[in-house]
């Protein structure tokens, strides 16, 4: 099957999550997502979060990689054939296409009566198990490679779920943010060592926001976004 085709992928989270609330909550659920969708006034700085801090990671990436003698061009294959890999658009499909489904339709159901980071691990979880197919021809069979793996998901996820609660529910947000991050996560043009620290900047990007807010809602807020307010916290 040629690698493109598992874009078509991405198209079970977003339709699930219109396919469910339509069919739970209606015409009003839908506006309600399709309003998540295109939140876009969420302050300067979480914008430029969730556009440029992807790229931020890359270049720290490449300044790590620098002090240590790889050339940039071992780093960053910018090359007309590089640039035209099927890899990018699948890229750019996945952000558009999981974000409804996992932060706009079932991380603010998780949220109802769960703290933020439980209901976080869940989703996590589930999200792992979503990329199971990837695991026969994408990654290499390994308990050490998937373990590396979950725990990379559960970093970013609690980033997303930081992401949405702080910006009142942005899926716009998770949605820029996720194809950022698969824009400069793409093998064919980033060295796999690279790729590697940007996965370990994500994982310690997600003890901070573990370590700095309130387990109950992993943002500043008073509480989670969701469909209910907490009724307890870890």
């Amino acid at each position: 099957m040629p690698p493109g085709w598992h874009g078509f992928g991405a198209l079970g989270p977003i339709a699930s999550a219109f396919v469910v609330t339509a069919v739970v909550e209606g015409k009003a659920g839908v506006r309600e997502l399709l309003g998540k969708m295109a939140l876009w006034r969420v302050g300067l700085a979480w914008f430029l979060l969730s556009v440029f801090s992807p790229f931020l990671l890359l270049s720290v990436a490449v300044i790590v990689l620098s002090a240590v003698g790889t050339p940039l061009r071992d780093v960053v294959n910018l090359t007309p054939g590089s640039l035209g890999v099927v890899a990018w658009m699948v890229g750019v499909f996945y952000g558009v296409g999981e974000e409804p489904g996992w932060r706009g339709f079932a991380l603010p159901q998780l949220q109802r009566g769960r703290s933020a980071l439980s209901a976080t691990v869940i989703l996590a979880v589930l999200w792992f198990f979503w990329h199971t197919p990837f695991f026969f021809y994408r990654y290499e069979l390994s308990l050490s490679s998937l373990s590396g793996f979950f725990l990379g998901l559960l970093a970013g996820a609690i980033w997303l779920t930081c992401l949405y609660n702080s910006t009142g529910g942005s899926v716009l947000m998770c949605v820029l943010w996720h194809t950022a991050f698969n824009v400069v996560n793409v093998p064919e043009v980033v060295a796999p060592s690279a790729l590697a620290i940007m996965s370990a900047l994500v994982m310690v990007a997600g003890v901070v926001v573990v370590m700095v807010f309130k387990h109950a809602t992993l943002s500043r807020e008073a509480k989670v976004v969701g469909y209910a307010p907490l009724t307890r916290s870890d």
